[in-house]
């Protein structure tokens, strides 16, 4: 983004460093215990609370312990399971597309590759980072609509297009951070920084957030 690299540097040192002191627990929002989990629910999440995914996730699971299963389990099945999660249609093309990746391609095992893993319908950019760096911790970074909002608001980036923003905060934030400052965006947009009437008043970021300033 234009504007002093260095003040922006400085910038994302105090939001990391507040949203640290006030999410000293953040993390990943979806519940998972193996990197296949973490991929499936990932795709049930678009659209979806991940409340409702985890909830939803955990019943496909507990009939499903392997991937294989699913892979070649009749549509129409994992469907009526996946249902309460929204997009029904495509969201089961996905899970089994993503099933028959794993047991006819990767040999049964989730691949440290964003590119690899985006060939699955319905894993884009945002899903592939989070699986890389939730499980592999490699450093990406994860741009959702919370993340997207926050960070224009805070003054890290001046873009609504999440390619762009990912870039904004690579260019700002230490790689080590990649993860993490998706995870505590995600707690400030929930908590604090809402789509509509965000409590700035509350916000610990407030005395140094573009939008109050």
């Amino acid at each position: 983004m234009g504007g002093n690299n260095t003040k922006i540097r400085f910038l994302a040192k105090q939001t990391y460093e507040a949203l640290s002191t006030e999410f000293p627990d953040s993390t990943c929002s979806l519940d998972y215990d193996c990197p296949q989990n973490l991929a499936i629910r990932g795709i049930l999440s678009a659209q979806c609370t991940d409340k409702r995914v985890n909830i939803t996730a955990t019943d496909l699971f507990g009939r499903y312990s392997d991937m294989k299963l699913i892979a070649y389990e009749d549509p129409a099945v994992i469907a009526d399971i996946i249902k309460p999660c929204g997009l029904t249609v495509s969201k089961t093309r996905s899970v089994i597309a993503f099933a028959r990746k794993m047991t006819e391609e990767w040999g049964g095992t989730v691949p440290n590759d964003v590119d690899m893993l985006m060939e699955v319908p319905g894993i884009g950019r945002k899903i592939a980072n989070l699986i890389v760096g939730e499980i592999y911790g490699t450093p990406a970074v994860v741009v959702d609509t919370h993340c997207k909002r926050v960070m224009r608001r805070i003054g890290i980036t001046d873009s609504d297009d999440p390619a762009r923003v990912e870039k904004d905060i690579m260019k700002v934030f230490p790689e080590e951070q990649w993860i993490k400052i998706g995870h505590l965006s995600v707690d400030l947009g929930r908590k604090y920084c809402t789509a509509k009437s965000p409590k700035c008043d509350e916000c610990p970021l407030a005395s140094f957030c573009k939008r109050r300033i």
